[in-house]
């Protein structure tokens, strides 16, 4: 087992093993990204495949500043975003006073979901909302991060993550029937 540092440098020299590693290291945990930004398996295959591509084509720009596994996943997000701007319109102009107010979701609902369920119900949101949900509170990123990412105003992403986590909401008390409060 190599060290990052080693990794890098391995995998730099295109050693197969270390390329085996890199990817057994890191892959698992990369897909669980790509699964959130993607409409199915299929897909999140697809976005893993080429983030892992752009991650071993880019590793010399590693400057081993910061965790190797932090670079790998900022890869494959960004990829995840480009994919999903490929292959889907999600610009939509909205503005945060438009946005729906936040219904409130019973305690009883929050203790009872479980993460597969939770992250079956986020796949299924309309791709703008899934796109600023996930970067924003899944992966840290603020709204003007996320403007400049998507090439879209902050108050879109603000009003696109007021959408997703009221589209959420919703549907979690839907599914365990829980009246609004």
């Amino acid at each position: 087992m190599y060290s990052e540092k080693e990794l890098v440098k391995e995998c730099l020299c295109n050693n197969a093993k270390a390329h085996e590693e890199f990817y057994g290291r890191y892959a698992s945990k990369m897909y669980g990204v790509c699964l959130r930004f993607a409409k199915n398996q299929m897909e999140a295959d697809d976005i893993l495949q080429e983030g892992f591509i752009k991650a071993f084509t880019n590793l010399k720009s590693f400057r081993n500043e910061g965790s190797l596994e932090g670079w790998v996943r900022r890869t494959i997000v960004n990829t995840a975003i480009n994919h999903v701007k490929k292959f889907a319109k999600y610009k939509k102009d909205l503005d945060i006073d438009t946005a729906e107010p936040v219904l409130k979701m019973s305690s009883s609902a929050t203790d009872t979901i479980s993460v597969n369920e939770l992250l079956s119900l986020i796949k299924d949101l309309p791709v703008g909302y899934k796109m600023v949900f996930n970067l924003n509170v899944m992966e840290g990123y603020t709204h003007r991060e996320i403007a400049t990412l998507l090439d879209i105003s902050e108050n879109t992403s603000k009003s696109q993550l007021s959408r997703a986590r009221n589209t959420l909401q919703r549907k979690i008390n839907e599914l365990y029937n829980y009246d609004r409060q």
